[in-house]
């Protein structure tokens, strides 16, 4: 999967571009607040219909006027698609093909995994980051979870309202409901983090080979009984406090390092290494299963990476099938480009985006 074609209109200081980017590496280059971060975020809209720097789509719309646009024609093996995504002040419209599509309509249209400076928080902020990442490897694995995934919340919605109700009588029904698209979620999750390990334990081992690390998946529960035991022995606390508890909600995985927390030993320039490690692993464990390929964003590469690892990951993304777009400030910190045969480079001033040929100018 690459974007062979894409077109910005009216996306914070960008008011127009249209980019032809190359297959492999796509360099970004331009002094801080000129629109490189506003580039990625466009081509995030594209793939999950939001953007990664504010909760408020609404805020990537540039001043004074009444939607963005982002359009791109993505090619695969079998075909061509026409994705486009236009955000004004009231909704978020979506088309795949000219006809009106989902959010998961083009989040497996277009697969993409972001790394930036705050992705430490993966493993240093709250868990439903990590559920959300986990979830992001089981969705474009097994195509019926995203569904299981929605009643199972549903269940949970009416479960919490019986329990604000008191409404003992009701309660066992819900419990059985919600205890049955637990299991399919949970087997799901623990099928995908065992898949995922092997991957992660070796990326470790390249990126931090000092630190000896072991990844754990925890469930919500008591792994020692199901959770309609779980339940049962928390109906007096839900129903005190008038939510549920334990469940497929309350998922979480830790690194550990000597079981110790990693992120309670490592430095945060380790912690973003061991990041960088997992999102490889989970790009790396999409390709084993699926014919497609995975965009990589990558907004501000020099951020706490020594020179060694910069070209480490540069190289390992090179070598993987996959198209990627990265920022920086200075085109340095790329290091040696002759060492790779394809890629373009795109500077970036004042929200005016141009492809620079390097080849020319060496």
């Amino acid at each position: 999967m690459t974007i062979n074609r894409l077109d910005v209109h009216s996306v914070r200081n960008i008011t127009y571009c249209s980019l032809s980017p190359s297959q492999k590496f796509n360099i970004i280059v331009g002094p801080n607040g000129s629109g490189k971060s506003s580039l990625l975020e466009s081509i995030f809209l594209l793939g999950r219909a939001r953007s990664f720097r504010t909760t408020t789509v609404k805020q990537l719309i540039q001043f004074e006027q009444p939607h963005a646009i982002v359009s791109s024609r993505i090619h695969t093996d079998d075909s061509d698609n026409l994705l486009g995504v236009q955000i004004d002040h009231k909704q978020t419209t979506i088309h795949l093909n000219r006809e009106k599509a989902s959010l998961s309509d083009i989040a497996y249209c277009l697969p993409l995994q972001l790394i930036h400076p705050k992705s430490y928080k993966l493993l240093d902020g709250g868990s439903q980051l990590r559920r959300e990442f986990i979830d992001w490897g089981v969705f474009n694995q097994q195509q019926d979870f995203l569904q299981v995934w929605r009643d199972y919340k549903k269940t949970l919605q009416h479960r919490n309202k019986v329990l604000k109700l008191k409404d003992v009588k009701q309660l066992s029904i819900w419990d059985k409901r919600l205890s049955d698209y637990a299991q399919i979620v949970i087997q799901y999750r623990i099928e995908y983090v065992e898949q995922l390990k092997k991957y992660a334990l070796a990326l470790f081992n390249v990126f931090l080979p000092a630190v000896d690390c072991s990844l754990q998946f925890l469930s919500g529960w008591d792994n020692n009984i199901t959770l309609l035991e779980q339940l049962a022995s928390d109906k007096e606390r839900d129903l005190r406090y008038g939510f549920t508890q334990s469940g497929p909600h309350r998922s979480d995985f830790r690194l550990l390092t000597h079981n110790l927390n990693v992120k309670d030993v490592v430095s945060r320039g380790q912690l973003k290494l061991l990041v960088l490690a997992l999102k490889l692993a989970q790009i790396q464990l999409f390709s084993s299963f699926n014919k497609y390929s995975v965009c990589i964003l990558i907004d501000d590469l020099t951020a706490e990476l020594d020179t060694a690892n910069k070209s480490k990951l540069l190289k390992y993304l090179y070598d993987s099938n996959c198209q990627v777009f990265m920022t920086s400030t200075e085109l340095d910190s790329f290091g040696d480009l002759s060492l790779f045969d394809d890629y373009k480079v795109f500077h970036v001033k004042q929200g005016e985006v141009n492809f620079t040929d390097v080849s020319r100018e060496t």
